[in-house]
């Protein structure tokens, strides 16, 4: 994209691309942001990133980027050589582009193919071609998150209990997450809460939570019924008071009934994503029992 605007030092047009962006615009911006003690995006890479992508990745928040170079790290601590390493990934349902200047690769379920050196530092081909050579190191890579169940789990307490051990952020870990599961992590925070909601309240079920949600949106249409009422009255005093907690209580629960909403949802989605899981997991057993009979033969 070009676009042209009026220099005002000269009053000639100013012919802008994303090159001198990064050599002209980017520099400029950068200086009014240290002279004015405002944050810059730092950045060893010529092309931009989103800014929500950035802003998770400062605040550590895993995204599908860092989902990605979980299992290069993984595979590189596995492989000893490139071509192994690029069979690592495909297991792990990696398709590659070689043939090219840079190489790309595309993870399951993207669109698009997106190259190895714009992961970051560290990923480009020559990094992990060097990374391959070094002695292994068994690495934890996610930070353990405590959920011990009080009970055995059933319905849809077992299945997010599920989940997070096949997330990897259980005590007792699987000896690899999925992809399909793990490019969910970003999501880590909203199934912890989930799931305790439904240990709390004692739901295993949806069709419980529709219960648990039903006298929630009645006391919810009767909170609106006063509201409206005490609205027509606004002079008094003692009804701005009650306005006040009426519009806290609705705020608490129609927060409590998109949770339920939204676990009736996401916990179907968690479904799909374990049953894709298990597919991945056989799919792997089967290329791995190949591989051993093939070696056998020879």
């Amino acid at each position: 994209i070009v676009w042209n605007s009026v220099s005002m030092a000269d009053g000639r047009k100013y012919h802008s691309n994303a090159k001198s962006y990064y050599t002209e615009i980017r520099k400029i911006s950068d200086e009014l942001c240290r002279k004015y003690g405002l944050s810059i995006i730092e950045s060893d890479q010529k092309k931009s990133i989103p800014y929500v992508q950035w802003k998770a990745e400062q605040e550590g928040k895993p995204t599908w980027r860092s989902a990605i170079r979980l299992d290069i790290r993984e595979s590189v601590q596995e492989s000893y050589s490139w071509s192994q390493f690029l069979k690592e990934m495909e297991k792990r349902g990696y398709t590659w582009k070689l043939n090219r200047k840079y190489v790309a690769l595309k993870a399951p379920g993207m669109e698009r193919y997106i190259r190895l050196r714009s992961l970051g530092k560290n990923y480009s081909e020559e990094e992990i071609r060097g990374q391959i050579l070094q002695p292994k190191v068994k690495r934890i890579y996610q930070k353990t998150v405590q959920i011990p169940p009080k009970r055995k789990l059933t319905g849809i307490q077992a299945l997010y209990y599920s989940y997070l051990y096949q997330m990897g952020v259980l005590p007792k870990r699987p000896r690899r997450s999925p992809y399909a599961i793990r490019e969910d992590i970003r999501k880590l925070d909203q199934r912890i809460e989930q799931i305790e909601f439904l240990m709390k309240h004692d739901i295993t079920t949806r069709e419980q939570l529709a219960t648990y949600r039903e006298p929630l949106q009645k006391q919810i249409s009767e909170l609106m019924k006063e509201r409206r009422k005490l609205y027509r009255n606004d002079s008094e005093d003692s009804g701005k008071v009650r306005l006040s907690e009426i519009n806290e209580e609705l705020k608490n629960l129609r927060k409590e009934v998109r949770m339920t909403v939204r676990i009736e949802k996401h916990s179907l989605e968690i479904e799909e994503r374990l049953r894709k899981a298990e597919e991945q997991n056989q799919n792997e057993k089967r290329v791995e029992h190949k591989e051993k009979e093939s070696q056998e033969e020879r």
